[in-house]
């Protein structure tokens, strides 16, 4: 534990960022520059009152100011230093270089002046300039560290221990221990520790934590949990397929951790600049000190008071904050919202987005059908053509077999189990004898190749598929008995999210691989005139290629393995939900709640990064255009203003911890992102 605290003082001057991502190396960053501040503080009260104030002293006074000032330099203040130190053994130039040469230049001029001159010395400088600055980074952590609070709430979510089954006895043992292949019990109210598989028991699971989801999600054998969301009433056993590193919860923190460490295009440009500036200060220092002291014949310790106030107040820490503090807060609002965004280039760009191409099955829709309507012809029942279609469906493992079978359940109907010759027809249908019955079920083109006459119910046929139904026709001893209709049902939301984005000036279009006539009706009915309809999987990034070759910014949305191809092509990729990890590792942004509504919100939350970028870029390139000439001393004589070391000191902090604040005013923008 010591040897871990160790290294985190060791990083405290260095390492801000990704101290941001670690919420516990991050909470002692922030109290280690709280503490090394009040210290600081607590003797450079002392030395201002002995400096300024006619005060009576046993020893001689430079002497007393020399020994209050040296622990605050280089203890309290060693971060400075040291941090110049590595950043020179790297053949780099930050804002730690100017500000050790700043505090070093007024300390060891005041010592040669205490030992060897005597006169007027700048220990109150080098005490307030170490003070001020290290209440800057106090205040910069402490406005980052929120930033961190979505990341805290997801390692809080995974449970110190678990509980499983070893050796025919249940053991507690710490969630780090679990391996894969272990069972694991899980009793009401429990956190689920890792991801596994249902092997034992039923249960209702709350994921809204992980996925967003609301609804408690009901757990039988062979489902999947998992790690970090709640049990409700039943107990259960799974068995753990994933642990550590590799669960679910994982793989979001990473993502987090990954896109609040990254640096958006901005960003790139900013420290390129803040690299020049750095040069530019050391310079204008020694300009300003050479101008002064032989052009001008003033002074030394004047010179050298303009010529450390201006190498401390160009310090580029403002330039620096302007765009990490910004994706942080950004990020981290995203992850608190199910949204997770990759990469702060990502974060930035989806600003930009001006097409969205959205995968009709699971992103617009919700991805399982469900039976719309049942007609019967004439001498037939609902329930006997749902009986009977049931029967064959359930040995047909068809997809929208899953349909007709909830149905029956539903309406709590009995499925017999005496079916023979039992025969699948490709692409068409099956047929069976069922309780001794020649029964079939197909599409129109079956039916209509066995004979069957479906005058009796033609136009009720008709009718379903006008409204975008796919249906499944029955007939029963070669007479037409009833049809039953089945439709992917579209999500509320993507009512919603498709008329916003109109409305913002954003072209939707939808991409699916079902036939034209389905997709215009569920086209029509969202309000999106481009559609891109029997689309084979593997031609679906040729399609957004299209598009983009039209000089569009084109996002894709989709939630299944054939989507991969297409997100990976499109200028931003969006996974939604529960799409497969495939689609998920392609993306760039990943909307872990199933709703297209959070592509909107995605949109708001860049451009309003975007936004907060600007202001801080604009802010910190014009505060040192215009300060470094002030403290230079320009202004000194037509207007006799001069700036100290420790006023440079505390305006340079200030200018930081504008930035910083304005970035955590992104959070303002949380109440925009929730509400549409």
């Amino acid at each position: 534990m010591d040897h871990s605290k160790h290294q985190m003082h060791d990083m405290s001057h260095i390492d801000h960022e990704s101290a941001m991502t670690n919420p516990k190396m991050a909470e002692f960053m922030e109290k280690d520059m709280r503490n090394r501040f009040f210290w600081s503080l607590l003797l450079t009260i002392p030395t201002l009152l002995f400096t300024y104030l006619p005060i009576p002293t046993v020893i001689p006074k430079n002497w007393l100011l020399m020994l209050l000032v040296t622990p605050v330099v280089f203890k309290f203040g060693s971060i400075f230093p040291v941090g110049a130190y590595e950043a020179l053994k790297k053949k780099t130039l930050n804002m730690m270089v100017l500000i050790a040469i700043g505090v070093l230049a007024a300390y060891i001029f005041s010592v040669v002046i205490t030992l060897f001159i005597g006169g007027e010395t700048f220990f109150e400088a080098a005490a307030m300039l170490v003070t001020f600055v290290l209440f800057g980074h106090w205040m910069e952590m402490k406005s980052r560290r929120g930033t961190s609070d979505a990341l805290r709430a997801l390692f809080d979510l995974v449970p110190p221990q678990a509980r499983v089954f070893r050796g025919g006895q249940e053991l507690v043992i710490s969630t780090a221990d679990v391996l894969i292949g272990d069972i694991v019990i899980l009793k009401p109210g429990d956190k689920v520790p890792v991801d596994g598989e249902v092997v034992e028991g039923e249960t209702s699971i709350d994921e809204s934590l992980v996925t967003g989801e609301s609804i408690p999600v009901e757990k039988k054998v062979g489902d999947l949990v998992i790690g970090g969301s709640i049990n409700q009433m039943g107990s259960l056993k799974f068995k753990a397929i994933k642990v550590g590193a590799d669960t679910a919860l994982a793989q979001i923190v990473k993502l987090v951790e990954t896109a609040q460490n990254s640096k958006a295009p901005g960003q790139r440009i900013a420290d390129k600049a803040a690299q020049y500036l750095v040069i530019l200060a050391i310079g204008s220092g020694l300009i300003t000190f050479i101008v002064w002291y032989f052009v001008l014949g003033q002074s030394l310790l004047f010179a050298l008071t303009f010529a450390i106030s201006a190498v401390v107040i160009a310090c580029p820490d403002a330039l620096g904050l302007a765009t990490p503090t910004v994706v942080a807060v950004g990020t981290g609002l995203g992850a608190k919202h199910n949204i997770l965004i990759k990469d702060a280039t990502t974060l930035e760009q989806v600003s930009k987005i001006n097409t969205v191409v959205m995968d009709k099955t699971g992103t617009l829709t919700e991805g399982k059908p469900i039976v719309t309507q049942v007609i019967a012809a004439k001498g037939f029942t609902e329930d006997q053509v749902l009986m009977y279609d049931a029967a064959v469906e359930k040995m047909s493992g068809h997809p929208l077999s899953k349909a007709i079978l909830s149905e029956v359940e539903k309406r709590k109907l009995s499925i017999s189990n005496d079916v023979k010759n039992f025969k699948a027809i490709s692409g068409h249908g099956v047929e069976a004898i069922v309780d001794g019955k020649q029964i079939i079920v197909g599409n129109l083109k079956l039916i209509k190749d066995r004979g069957i006459d479906i005058a009796p119910i033609e136009l009720s046929v008709q009718k379903l598929l006008n409204e975008g139904n796919t249906i499944m026709l029955l007939a029963m001893d070669n007479k037409i008995a009833g049809v039953v209709g089945v439709a992917d049902p579209i999500k509320k939301s993507s009512y919603i999210a498709v008329k916003k984005m109109q409305e913002i000036g954003i072209e939707v279009a939808m991409i699916t691989g079902d036939n034209q006539k389905t997709a215009d009706n569920i086209g029509k009915t969202l309000g999106i005139t481009r559609i891109f309809a029997e689309v084979l999987p593997e031609d679906k990034a040729n399609y957004i290629k299209k598009l983009q070759n039209e000089g569009k910014f084109v996002a894709m949305v989709g939630d299944g393995v054939n989507d991969a191809p297409a997100l990976a092509q499109a200028n931003i990729g969006i996974a939604i939900g529960a799409g497969t990890d495939v689609a998920i590792e392609t993306a760039n942004v990943v909307l872990m709640k199933s709703d297209p509504l959070d592509i909107l919100r995605a949109i708001r939350l860049s451009k309003a990064t975007v936004r907060k970028m600007k202001e801080n870029l604009v802010w910190a390139s014009v505060y040192n255009v215009l300060a470094i000439p002030i403290a230079a001393g320009i202004l000194y004589p037509s207007m006799g203003i001069t700036l100290r070391p420790e006023v440079s000191a505390l305006l340079m902090s200030v200018s930081s911890i504008i930035v910083a604040t304005n970035a955590v005013l992104l959070k303002r923008a949380e109440k925009n992102l929730i509400t549409i």
